[in-house]
């Protein structure tokens, strides 16, 4: 009888294991990646529908596809990314961001996947600010938390320029095009998409700042290698710059 009790104890965990390893795998089917991100910096990110779309975007779902995950975006403002990652809410960043010294004390960065470039946004007439120069003592609108934002106050602020802080993008835009600000600092895709939805607005000749775009990811986290090694795979076989050329060009 005791044998009995015995060989039927072990099939019961035996079938107990089993259950809990299906369950797993079931589980491990469904693997998501959380992209937090803010879907107002078109082309990079923004809404088609109720959906996001833009190079990022694109570029997020290439690299999940690459390492067997869902890609889930989270949108969210701009300056809540960071603090999104890092307690773990998502699992990585991906808006246009730039590598700063700032953001390395919070969080790692993947290798680069683009390059862009800051512009002045201005009034076609009567423009107070015709140059780099007349940032010092003009009204400047940034979106808040971006390199733009960070540049300007870096730069001007102490030497009496106004710094406007806005959640979007398209707010500091507005602003612009209302005269409640004499000049914007973005991103130049996004600015060159602003101007083309906004009449008497023209972005400045001389660029602002160059800068690298890449993915922010949790300190000492294994998705930063992860990512790294399916970005690097993915800008081999030319799937990013074709990402890439769809919304902007060659």
């Amino acid at each position: 009888m005791k044998k009995i009790i015995a060989l039927v104890l072990a099939a019961m965990l035996v079938c107990t294991s089993a259950v809990m390893f299906t369950s797993c795998g079931a589980e491990e089917g469904k693997k998501e990646l959380h992209m937090a991100t803010n879907a107002f910096f078109e082309p990079y990110e923004y809404y088609d529908g109720d959906k996001v779309v833009g190079i990022d975007a694109e570029i997020a779902e290439a690299i999940c596809e690459k390492l067997g995950y869902e890609l889930v975006i989270d949108d969210m403002d701009f300056d809540s990314i960071i603090t999104a990652v890092t307690s773990g809410k998502a699992d990585f960043g991906m808006a246009g961001m730039t590598v700063t010294d700032e953001r390395l004390e919070s969080v790692d960065f993947t290798d680069s996947y683009t390059t862009a470039t800051q512009v002045i946004i201005v009034p076609e007439e009567n423009s107070k600010v015709k140059g780099i120069d007349d940032l010092e003592s003009a009204s400047i609108g940034v979106q808040l938390g971006t390199t733009g934002d960070i540049y300007v106050s870096d730069e001007y602020e102490k030497s009496g320029a106004k710094i406007e802080r806005f959640n979007k993008g398209a707010d500091a835009v507005l602003a612009l095009t209302q005269g409640k600000v004499d000049a914007v600092v973005i991103d130049n895709e996004p600015a060159k998409a602003f101007v083309a939805q906004n009449d008497g607005i023209k972005i400045l000749d001389d660029p602002f700042a160059d800068e690298d775009y890449a993915i922010c990811v949790a300190k000492d986290s294994e998705l930063t290698e992860q990512i790294n090694t399916a970005l690097s795979e993915l800008k081999e076989d030319g799937t990013v710059k074709k990402i890439i050329d769809k919304y902007i060009g060659d």
